[in-house]
């Protein structure tokens, strides 16, 4: 266990790295932090420090710079929770105080603020479709035959297919066939609709062959929703991380930028797995995605009346400023938590 001094140091270390991206020397640490200990007695512990592999030495520098496990070290122990500043605070009420109708615009939106305000990258995943429940269907007749099938689900999520209709089929047909659909459907997660089409609905319209084929045909046609697309991925401030000094060499980024770039939603979850309860802090080598492994990686999840239905990542280098992004990143799950859950269940207006 470290000493109280060697905690100080390493915090301090930690800290002005973050600020100035420069290895950090003993005489600046007893000149800048007040510190009550002469330059040769930090020396010495920061000699310990680096042996203890709590620190390492670039090339022949005599500052010290923090290592992985330093890092780990000082977010376990030593980070302090200071307030989000009124300005950050002013931006995220602005975004979860603005009336947007459809819950994945929020959570785009959630996505390009985040990634403004902390600098780094952000990854949101949305809710997982098969997760979620039918709010109703629509279908809009177009001309020879063919018609727009349009899924809400309960989350705000839209999804829409072409589907082929009987041509002589009547506009009272469809929409009695609409009305069934509905009332046989709504509430029924997408993960489900297969099997309660064949279950609950098959045997009721099977007489009615006038429109039955129809209605299977819509609902295979939507069925095929959560299989194309499990869920989706918003990426906010991608290039952010080209600003900072441990990426500018292009070739070394460049891993990550085609992973951001690539990453669907089942690889995005490797990355940032669903869990409740506090925010979960990946720095370097832990980060199980290959080219994360030079970053840090803070993540939280968000839920819908308590069940954890997406995730937020921010993107940085372990050079990150980990206290002040953990407060915006819990701030930012908790409102959306809120939000969606509100929206959902019909609460807060």
């Amino acid at each position: 266990m470290l000493t109280p001094r060697q905690k100080l140091i390493l915090a301090a270390i930690v800290e002005d790295y973050v600020r100035y991206a420069e290895p950090v020397g003993s005489r600046t640490l007893s000149k800048h932090r007040g510190f009550q200990i002469s330059p040769a007695t930090i020396r010495n512990e920061m000699a310990d420090l680096e042996e203890l592999g709590y620190l390492d030495q670039p090339h022949t520098s005599a500052g010290r710079v923090p290592s992985q496990k330093g890092y780990r070290f000082y977010v376990d122990h030593l980070a302090t929770s200071a307030d989000i500043d009124p300005e950050t605070v002013m931006s995220l009420r602005a975004l979860f105080q603005e009336q947007m109708v459809e819950i994945e615009r929020v959570i785009q939106q959630t996505s390009t603020v985040l990634s403004q305000l902390t600098q780094y990258t952000t990854v949101v995943l949305g809710p997982k479709i098969h997760q979620e429940k039918i709010k109703h269907i629509q279908l809009i007749p177009l001309s020879g035959g063919t018609a727009v099938a349009i899924l809400v689900t309960d989350t705000g999520h839209v999804e829409n297919r072409q589907v082929h209709l009987t041509e002589d089929i009547s506009s009272d047909a469809v929409v009695r066939m609409v009305n069934l659909l509905n009332s046989k459907l709504k509430g029924t997660p997408l993960a489900n609709l297969r099997s309660h089409l064949y279950r609950e609905i098959a045997n009721e319209m099977a007489n009615t062959l006038e429109y039955f084929e129809d209605a299977i045909a819509v609902l295979d046609e939507l069925t095929t929703v959560t299989d194309q697309n499990p869920g989706k991925v918003y990426v906010g401030g991608a290039t952010n991380i080209l600003v900072q000094p441990e990426f500018r060499d292009v070739e070394k980024v460049k891993p990550l930028l085609e992973w951001l770039e690539q990453a669907d939603w089942n690889t995005a979850e490797h990355a940032f797995p669903l869990h409740g309860g506090k925010l979960q802090v990946r720095i370097g080598h832990e980060n199980d995605v290959e080219p994360l492994q030079d970053c840090s990686v803070v993540s939280a999840s968000y839920s819908v009346a308590g069940v954890p239905v997406g995730n937020i990542g921010v993107i940085g280098p372990t050079r990150m400023n980990y206290g002040r992004v953990m407060q915006i990143l819990d701030y930012v799950a908790n409102a959306l938590s809120k939000v969606i859950t509100e929206r959902v269940t019909g609460g807060g207006g």
